[in-house]
């Protein structure tokens, strides 16, 4: 790509389309951009900060193996078979991830961090990275969560002289060995934690601000559609995303039975404050700990996007589908509704279906 000026500002090129990101939701993207026609580099390029192929995958812990993994659907046009359950799934996600990108040549540059979008002119968009600045027309967001780890704050929470840690930086359950271990929260990951730790662990306590939702039953594509639908709805009002897990429950396999059935799933209601030694309630009783581990979620990597002025009052991005209803040029995949293996996919080739139309478009005379 041959470096160039906008008004005097360099950019290493201009381009039709930049996807960032090359999770499933970029690479989604990225198929979509080629399968109709748009050539990588001469009009649209992915960026993604990852030092390689695999998306948030790549960070998982190492006892997260590919058996253990719920609903990670294939990228479009190529399955995933015959892989090891057994394995890390940061292995294997990563390995299919690099292959896909070299089978349909997709060219992903990195690492390559997005520090800011902003306006240029002549209605385009100007990607300041760290290795200098895109010129766009149209920019697909596909920054997912991982990087923005949720961490609460609770009174007292500087004082405590143990080890806190969050789920983004979980080492797998060897390293709790002895320990007297308080995991926060209700999701998916906290329930996996709990049950591996439990197994190494001195003691596990289990807090969480709601008591926790068990689904009986299959996950219906009923119940999936109902599930998303709440969390597009949430989008449409600008509000933050919910995660499609928060509003569907925790399927009850038999590895939940069985941590119920031991006492490892023994959820307590969330402590009130964290002393120097453990955690507190407010009416008087303690537990000691030497880790709090918290497995509190995390939130839309979507800073880069602020000069845009795109958030609501509410707090989130208003969306409709994939695009933003502030400005056209901008899609969210793997936002909200589409924060899904199966949704980012779908939502990819719907983000190219918008921007092909929008591209096209001829301008409308004064």
């Amino acid at each position: 790509m041959v470096s160039g000026s906008v008004n005097d500002i360099e950019v290493v090129a201009e381009v039709d389309v930049v996807v960032i990101g090359a999770g499933q939701a970029g690479l989604s993207s990225a198929y979509h951009l080629r399968r109709t026609g748009f050539e990588p580099d001469r009009d649209f390029v992915v960026l993604d900060h990852s030092p390689g192929p695999g998306g948030a995958w790549q960070f998982r812990w190492a006892s997260l193996t590919y058996g253990k993994v719920h609903g990670m659907h294939a990228l479009p046009g190529m399955e995933l078979t015959g892989a090891d359950p057994g394995r890390a799934s940061s292995e294997v996600i990563a390995e299919y991830f690099d292959t896909y990108e070299r089978t349909f040549d997709l060219r992903v540059r990195r690492p390559v961090d997005v520090r800011a979008v902003r306006e240029g002119p002549d209605a385009r968009l100007l990607v300041e990275t760290s290795a200098g600045t895109w010129s766009t027309r149209a920019l697909i967001n596909a920054t997912g969560t991982w990087d923005r780890p949720f961490w609460p704050r609770y009174p007292g929470q500087e004082t405590f002289r143990g080890r806190q840690l969050h789920t983004a930086q979980y080492p797998g359950p060897e390293e709790f060995a002895g320990q007297r271990v308080v995991v926060v929260g209700g999701g998916a990951s906290g329930t996996q934690h709990l049950l591996e730790i439990a197994r190494y662990a001195a003691a596990t306590t289990w807090v969480t601000r709601r008591p926790p939702v068990f689904r009986e039953g299959p996950f219906s594509e009923d119940v999936g559609r109902a599930a998303v639908a709440l969390v597009e709805e949430r989008v449409r009002q600008g509000l933050p995303p919910k995660s499609v897990v928060s509003v569907t429950g925790l399927p009850l396999n038999d590895a939940i039975r069985q941590g119920l059935a031991d006492g490892v799933l023994d959820r307590q209601p969330m402590f009130d404050r964290i002393t120097p030694d453990g955690v507190e309630w407010r009416d008087g009783r303690r537990v000691n700990a030497d880790v709090i581990l918290w497995a509190t979620g995390f939130r839309a990597a979507i800073d880069h996007l602020a000069p845009l002025r795109l958030r609501e009052p509410g707090g989130g991005i208003r969306v409709d589908g994939t695009r933003a209803v502030a400005d056209p040029r901008i899609h969210l995949v793997g936002y909200g509704p589409s924060a899904s293996t199966i949704g980012a996919n779908r939502a990819g080739r719907a983000a190219v279906r918008d921007i092909r139309q929008l591209l096209t478009e001829e301008p409308v005379a004064a």
